[in-house]
């Protein structure tokens, strides 16, 4: 993959300027090495709004193809509805770019694959944005888990509920919670815990009471890599005493445990003693994160992606390795559909 020089901009196209399309250009808009020169959605006056909102002078179109031909970017911003990701890939790899795109990365594990197969044919970046682990909190939790304190780990809980009233199209929307809200927090149990997904049982229904018309509430067991076993417990129409949107974590190791309520407060204790019927376990102390780039969210995301493109490197979260986190959903998604253990084969 050929770099490209700190001496000129990234020249980019961004796909889709709904309510999603707006954060991105507020992000890309304090990124001065990034010059946007065209904006393409189904509805042109949307992405005509979004260039006099920002003050863009660039081509606007309807059609991505139309574009690229009057363009040639380095990159597609890919903020369309996830049903138009494989297309926008396809189309935008075709022209010799790379692809940064909003999760999920597909509707499908097959057409995932293609669009892997596609960017590694075309020597290009292809990468999706999981924006919740460019954070401090779990980046703070993660270097901890890394230094081993606990021993090998053995078993990894997390909690998400919520009485979220969105109103609107996930109102009515199959596997509400498992499509667009799991994936957050499936991404996050590989991130901590380094492991990957192996199979799933999980069991979906929709409480008495819930204002959703499909599956806003799941529960799913995760066999892991290295024996590991993640299990999630979530609910959108859960009232009261909500957790936050980053869930509730235990984390169990051979040698102690740790606890996250998904934001600042993080415990954890290790065995100092054992022979007794309780062993003998002392707090020990969870450093702060230190690293402001990787702690932004959005931001840190799409700037790691472009230091990639520039250095002809590799993102984290590069769609080789987000499509293990699809997998989880999708399998959950399998499971919850048959009734049945999925294997979960990449």
């Amino acid at each position: 993959m050929q770099a490209i020089s700190y001496d000129r901009k990234i020249r980019a196209v961004q796909v889709g300027c709904g309510s999603m399309g707006s954060v991105w250009q507020n992000i890309l808009e304090t990124m001065p090495d990034i010059e946007i020169v065209g904006l393409v959605d189904v509805i042109e006056e949307a992405a005509r709004k979004e260039a006099e909102k920002h003050h863009l002078s660039c081509v606007i179109s309807t059609d991505l193809a139309s574009v690229l031909e009057q363009t040639w970017p380095d990159v597609v911003f890919d903020c369309a509805i996830p049903s138009a990701h494989k297309d926008v890939t396809l189309t935008a790899l075709k022209y010799g770019c790379h692809v940064l795109g909003e999760k999920p990365l597909a509707e499908t594990l097959d057409d995932a694959r293609a669009m892997i197969e596609a960017a590694q044919h075309a020597g290009k970046l292809l990468a999706v944005i999981q924006n919740r682990r460019y954070d401090a909190n779990i980046r703070r939790l993660r270097t901890f888990l890394d230094q081993r304190m606990l021993g090998p780990l053995t078993t990894v809980n997390s909690d998400f509920y919520t009485g979220a009233h969105f109103g609107g199209f996930r109102d009515v929307m199959r596997h509400v919670l498992l499509l667009d809200m799991a994936i957050h927090t499936f991404d996050a149990a590989r991130f901590l815990t380094r492991s990957d997904p192996v199979a799933v049982y999980c069991h979906e229904w929709n409480p008495a009471g819930s204002w959703y018309a499909h599956g806003a509430s799941a529960v799913a067991i995760f066999e892991m890599t290295d024996g590991l076993v993640y299990t999630y417990r979530g609910s959108w129409c859960a009232e009261g005493l909500p957790t936050t949107w980053e869930s509730d974590w235990r984390i169990i190791g051979r040698q102690g445990s740790a606890r996250w309520d998904g934001g600042t407060q993080m415990n954890a204790q290790v065995v100092t003693a054992t022979g007794g019927f309780h062993s003998t376990v002392a707090d020990v102390a969870i450093p702060e994160y230190q690293d402001e780039a990787k702690s932004h969210g959005h931001a840190s995301n799409i700037r790691e992606f472009i230091n990639c493109v520039r250095a002809g490197a590799i993102p984290e979260t590069s769609a080789t390795d987000n499509i293990k986190s699809l997998a989880m959903v999708l399998g959950a998604i399998e499971s919850a559909e048959t009734g049945k253990r999925v294997e979960i084969l990449l």
